[in-house]
């Protein structure tokens, strides 16, 4: 037979008293706290819909605005360009396209599926760098399945001795180009433009990029293979609007109202990292003889990529000229983050190695969000003199 449990009786009236007050305290604390929570609880959800606007709405906001729209060629100069650069055929003259280019590597994209190819502009000099992108992200040549190639493409050296150096390098690893450069970055452009048309006119797709940026290949192979609309008129990349001519007289790039007379420069993608389609290549390249204003070369391309009809195409997910703080889940998002030395790259790949698969939406999100807001705060002060990865 169950015995009922024993109900503590009252030794006292104020015992009970206590008792009664004890058994009434979390009725009205939960009351209290549930009023309590329902403002806390919109507040905390303003502040978070706040950040995440704050950390995220402008990338939103410029996938949706910064997108091109299908161009009608009315303007005869444009349709000149885009007439010229389809008939532009360079394959019957590598012989003598190639004097302009003391390293040309006329084998490098034998293959006719090549995919995408990415030429990583690179100083002479600098065979650390070079060594330290061959041994990471540039170390792949399938995405997917499809083929891709890394280039590492050079300007001219100072001495004989540097020039047997870069020689030797050419032999040994097979993925460089040298061209006789003495016009500063924006010829250096130009001929790279030129070598693709020649010697690399079937790769779907081209990158542009420098030896201190980290590339997502996967990320951003996976996202050219998923493009809907035909691979024409693509100039991919971070998106500048709205940028000011140099206006200054002592300026290196001074550009005077009478040689450039708008208000506003036209849109172009930021110079660390770009795509351009096979067709875009020949655009840029043909647009260029007409292009005499001097102007980062970013901006030149902007410039070429304007006389052809061709608008820039935006892409949060290119770092631009910013560093991003490394964080795994964030760089398997990313097409690219600037600003990375030979021993940071090399972190980074054997981390990312290491950690191995595909991050979760969950993970995805949580690393953007850490990522981007250690990049941010690292632009305040205090911040910029932590340590740094």
């Amino acid at each position: 037979m169950l015995s009922r449990p024993r109900q503590q009786v009252p030794s006292s009236p104020a015992a009970a008293k206590r008792m009664n007050s004890k058994a009434a305290e979390p009725a009205v604390m939960q009351f209290s706290l549930c009023k309590l929570r329902t403002h806390q609880w919109c507040f905390l959800l303003f502040n978070v819909l706040l950040f995440h606007a704050l950390l995220f709405g402008a990338d939103f906001v410029e996938e949706y605005l910064l997108q091109p729209t299908p161009g009608v060629y009315a303007d005869g100069a444009v349709v000149g360009v885009r007439e010229k650069a389809r008939k532009l055929d360079l394959s019957d003259a590598k012989e003598n396209v190639s004097r302009a280019y003391p390293v040309s590597s006329p084998r490098a994209c034998e293959n006719s599926r090549l995919f995408l190819l990415t030429l990583v502009f690179s100083s002479p000099g600098n065979v650390t760098q070079r060594d330290a992108v061959r041994r990471t992200w540039a170390n792949q040549t399938l995405v997917q399945g499809i083929p891709v190639q890394t280039l590492f493409f050079l300007g001219s050296t100072q001495s004989s001795a540097e020039q047997e150096a870069i020689t030797r390098e050419s032999e040994r690893y097979g993925d460089m180009v040298q061209a006789h450069a003495v016009g500063g970055s924006t010829e250096w452009t130009v001929l790279a433009l030129r070598w693709v048309i020649a010697f690399c006119p079937l790769a779907r797709f081209v990158l542009l990029t420098k030896e201190s940026v980290f590339i997502n290949l996967p990320a951003l192979g996976g996202y050219l293979l998923g493009l809907h609309r035909h691979p024409e008129d693509l100039y991919l990349g971070r998106v500048i609007q709205s940028d000011s001519p140099d206006r200054d007289p002592s300026s290196p790039w001074y550009l005077p109202r009478a040689l450039y007379p708008d208000r506003h420069l036209p849109e172009y993608c930021e110079g660390t990292a770009y795509v351009l389609s096979q067709d875009v290549v020949r655009k840029v390249y043909v647009a260029s003889a007409g292009v005499l204003a001097p102007v980062p070369v970013d901006v030149f391309v902007g410039l070429c990529a304007r006389r052809a009809g061709v608008a820039p195409t935006h892409s949060a997910r290119f770092s631009g000229d910013r560093h991003v703080h490394y964080n795994a889940c964030c760089y398997r998002h990313l097409f690219s983050s600037a600003g990375m030395g030979a021993h940071q790259l090399e972190r980074v790949w054997t981390d990312l190695l290491q950690k191995g698969g595909r991050c979760s939406l969950l993970k995805t999100y949580y690393g953007l969000v850490m990522c981007k807001t250690r990049t941010y705060l690292s632009k305040l002060p205090f911040f910029s003199t932590q340590g740094e990865t």
